[in-house]
């Protein structure tokens, strides 16, 4: 009796050295959805770094016109196109460029969608919204 208690002790500790790390298909399982995070990424950054330019020429607008007397929609959005060509921005054009008064300041709102593909018919829709006043 004494030796088969050894036996199965030692099948008891063999089934457990024999399961150690992972499988094949366990890497698999878990690299799929880490690579396809890293593809969303990778096809969403030019659209942030699009947004960014959006924001930063918004701001760059609205101090510049800050303090000038006679500063009307036509004229924001004159100067917002050369922040947009000067970026190199395209989406979303300047005549989607909310631009109204409210009170006694004038207020430009971007207010857009963007699409990236990442395979087949699936896309990821990204939404934008960026006001900036003018003082």
């Amino acid at each position: 009796m004494h030796h088969t208690q050894r036996i199965h002790r030692r099948d008891r500790h063999a089934g457990r050295h024999s399961q150690r790390g992972v499988t094949l298909l366990g890497w698999i399982c878990l690299l799929v959805p880490v690579a396809i995070v890293v593809y969303a990424g990778i096809r969403l950054t030019p659209i942030y770094l699009n947004y960014m330019r959006v924001a930063k020429s918004l701001a760059e607008t609205a101090n510049e016109a800050h303090g000038l007397d006679g500063t009307t929609a036509q004229t924001l959005r004159n100067s917002l196109e050369k922040h947009f060509d000067i970026e190199g921005i395209t989406k979303p054009e300047t005549r989607e460029i909310d631009i109204h008064r409210e009170n006694d300041h004038w207020v430009a709102i971007a207010d857009y969608e963007d699409l990236a593909p990442l395979f087949g018919n699936v896309s990821l829709l990204v939404q934008f919204h960026k006001e900036a006043e003018v003082r």
